[in-house]
Parts: C-alpha cells; structure tokens; sequence
C-alpha cells in the first residue's frame, strides 16, 4: 500500500489479477456455450468454430420442453431430488457424529488414531475396484434400487466428511464441553445441544460437496439401479447419446435444467462454505 499525503492507494496485484479473469473465463466460455447451443435448432449447427459460438437465429425454449418430455423430467428430477436430500441429510448426522467421536477420543486412545487413518483411507480407493462388489452387494441385500444408491453414498464420502468434522472440531474449546458436563449434561446432549450447532459452517460444507457429488455422479445410479425402470437426471441424460451421434441442443438444454436446482442450494449456502472449508482444513 503506498500513500500520497492523506490518500492511500493499493496496488494492483496484476498477476493474481490476470488468473483471476483467466479462471472467470475458463468458468463462463463453458456456460455461454451451453446456453447458446441450447437455444439453437439442430440445422444451426455447423463443423466450424463460428456457427457454435455465433447467436441463435430465433431464441427459442423449444429445446428445454423436448428435452424434459425425452428425460421424462418430473420423475427424473423427483429420484435426484430424493437421493441427495437423503444423502445429504444422512452425511450431516451420522459423519457429524463419526467426526466428533473421532476427535475428541484420538489423544485419549490409540484406537481412535487406527480407525481415523482407516476411514480416511477409503478416499484412496477407485470406485472401479469397488463397482462390482457393489452390484452383487446390493443385488444379495435386495436393495439394487434407491435405498442402495443412498446407503453407498453415505459410505463413498464418508472419508471426506468425518476428516473436515474432525480438523472443524478443533476449533471449538473442549473447555466448553468440560464446562457443560460439570452441570450434568451428557454427552449426547453437549453434541446435539452445544456442539452441533457450533458445527453449522462445516454442515454447510458438508451438505454443499455431497449434494454436488451426488447430483452429478451417474455411475453408481447406472450400476446399482440398472434395470429398476427409474432414472436420475444424470441417467435420463444419456437419451440424448446414440451410437450415430449426440444431439447436442437438446443435452444442453437439459444440462441448464439440471444445474439450476443445485445452482441455488450452493447460493443459499455459499456463506458458510468458505468460513467450514477454511476451519476444517486446520489440522
């Protein structure tokens, strides 16, 4: 910062500034993109670079309504919708309380430590080893339909979640949980009365990366509720891919449809994301 008598002027810090434009770019060329060929009809679209970048000759919603009667959109969206919300709801409960046990027992038993690096360990794990286990797991249990696309959900963040409760938890003084005790309360009644609520930025978090890994993922649905007649949006959107081709104005129509419901929990959210992520990340 340097200053001119009582006016103070801040340098601009060109590189971080020349990066920062360069990733808004590289974040809304790809929306642009979408938004245009969504709007456009199929003889519009041409082999060069200009005919996808140039404006639709007549905006048109066509596409949106075509694409929600070929992805049968209502129920698509209603199974996404049901999935995530369950997932997310579980996530926060039980890795909540996986990451407050863990945390606050580590220096108190070794036992903790080994069942910390376990479950963190799962991060490492491709779902490719684990995809067909998982068919035949769930095809025993005779949950090959939602409930076993939720309850694999639960298990595939775990890791990510109970490590970002853990390193969240040590932020809140054990002070006030020791202060709580003295006055007879238990432990499951410091967590939920006292250290749940302290926990609302990490929930944030929490809830935001798993509604968004949910939303998106398309293999686990594909692989599990295969043959079950029900579809997620991610699934319902593999309609628009043949073996001759793709239909890309009405897939990107589609997309449009699919990113705004998660576009606006990550709004409602957005204020308590940074404040988790940043309290989570210290160790």
């Amino acid at each position: 910062m340097m200053s001119k008598g009582n006016k103070q002027t801040r340098a601009v810090n060109w590189p971080v500034t020349i990066l920062l434009i360069l990733g808004c770019l590289t974040i809304f060329f790809p929306l642009y993109m979408a938004v245009i060929i969504s709007m456009k009809q199929p003889s519009e679209m041409t082999n060069d670079i200009s005919g996808a970048l140039s404006l639709p000759a007549q905006w048109s919603f066509a596409n949106f309504q075509e694409a929600m009667r070929v992805t049968d959109f209502w129920n698509s969206l209603g199974n996404s919708l049901l999935i995530t919300v369950a997932t997310v709801v579980l996530a926060v409960v039980i890795h909540g309380m996986a990451g407050y046990a863990i945390g606050r027992s580590m220096k108190k038993s070794k036992a903790y430590n080994i069942i910390y690096m376990f479950i963190v360990s799962g991060m490492f794990v491709p779902f490719a080893i684990l995809m067909m286990p998982l068919v035949k797991q769930t095809a025993q249990m005779g949950i090959a339909n939602r409930l076993g696309v939720i309850l694999s959900y639960v298990v595939f963040y775990m890791p990510l979640n109970v490590m970002l409760y853990k390193g969240f938890l040590t932020n809140i003084p054990v002070a006030i949980e020791e202060a709580a005790r003295v006055d007879g309360a238990s432990t499951w009644k410091i967590y939920w009365t006292i250290i749940f609520p302290m926990m609302k930025p990490m929930h944030a978090t929490v809830a935001v990366l798993t509604a968004m890994s949910t939303w998106n993922d398309v293999m686990t649905p594909l692989v599990i509720m295969s043959g079950t007649g029900k579809n997620t949006l991610p699934l319902a959107q593999l309609n628009f891919q043949t073996q001759f081709g793709t239909n890309y104005n009405l897939a990107f129509a589609s997309y449009i449809l699919a990113l705004i419901p998660i576009l606006l929990f990550y709004i409602v959210c957005q204020k308590q994301i940074i404040n988790g992520v940043v309290n989570g990340a210290v160790k």
